[in-house]
């Protein structure tokens, strides 16, 4: 009975002593196991991808190629892994606050690295907060904006915004056609798979307020190979006509493009990598030149 006793005792030293430490030995062993296993959980933290909002609201022509756009660069993005989607038409997601009256006051600029304007023809319904909001999305966020085909066809009673995109639409001289392109700017990311002179089947928009010597024209129409007899909608005597370009607008990056008018374009995989590089250009994860040139043959 003593030594059954002198048992007891022992054994209440040690889970007295195991008590004073926090824990049971039991339950220190498996706390020491869990311990290892959240150890070994431990790694590197998740990448946080991009967020991209294309927007396409057309209040002016609709171009039936604006779903092939929205939808391609949700491919893209997907693709890739760069960056994550959402498409709307909604004009209540181009503000950096809640809507009026509250709702949906999670979706709005706040949420996007960069926004995608997909032919959004026509003055487009914003407010004027909304339109000081995507300005400084842009300029003072640095931000990114890609304009795709029509997006210069519109907003003409808003000067800040062709002064950001880089211009207006001014008539297609040639309506769809085979273009005869060059490249001016071999080493900027969006337009480096092209070769140095090619023909794509689109519509080649004429710019209005634009020059350029505010942007880097990345492409432009070969002007020793079009026709110009009897075409009343060629407005620009100095016959240049860039296909896209980049710029800076304030702290951010803007591309612009007038090729992607076809369904067709966006079955080109050139005109895919185009916007594919164009986009991660503007979210800041490749390095392009935005500063203005004399035209290069």
């Amino acid at each position: 009975m003593r030594r059954f006793s002198g048992f007891l005792f022992a054994a209440a030293l040690v889970f007295g002593a195991a008590a004073q430490n926090g824990a049971r030995p039991a339950q220190a062993g498996r706390a020491q196991a869990r311990s290892g296993q959240t150890a070994r959980r431990i790694g590197p933290a998740p990448v946080v991808r991009k967020r991209v909002l294309v927007y396409g609201l057309a209040r002016g022509w609709h171009h039936d190629s604006i779903t092939d756009a929205m939808a391609t660069v949700w491919k893209l993005g997907r693709e890739s892994g760069e960056w994550d989607t959402e498409i709307s038409t909604d004009p209540d997601m181009i503000r950096k606050g809640p809507t009026p009256g509250g709702y949906r006051n999670n979706w709005n600029l706040n949420n996007f690295d960069a926004v995608v304007f997909a032919s959004t023809t026509g003055t487009q319904p914003f407010d004027e907060q909304q339109k000081k909001d995507l300005l400084s999305f842009v300029h003072d966020d640095g931000k990114g904006f890609v304009g795709i085909h029509a997006a210069i066809d519109g907003n003409y009673n808003w000067p800040e915004y062709a002064e950001m995109v880089g211009g207006w639409f001014d008539e297609h001289p040639w309506t769809t056609f085979d273009a005869p392109i060059i490249v001016e700017d071999p080493s900027f990311p969006a337009v480096r798979h092209f070769a140095h002179e090619f023909i794509k089947h689109d519509e080649i928009y004429q710019v209005k307020n634009w020059s350029r010597d505010k942007v880097n024209v990345l492409l432009r129409l070969d002007e020793n190979k079009l026709k110009y007899d009897g075409n009343t909608r060629i407005h620009r005597t100095d016959h240049d006509f860039a296909v896209a370009w980049s710029k800076m607008y304030g702290k951010g990056r803007v591309f612009y493009s007038t090729l992607g008018h076809t369904k067709e374009s966006w079955d080109d995989p050139e005109i895919q990598k185009m916007y594919l590089e164009a986009i991660k250009w503007v979210l800041g994860l490749t390095e392009g030149s935005t500063t203005p040139h004399p035209r290069v043959n």
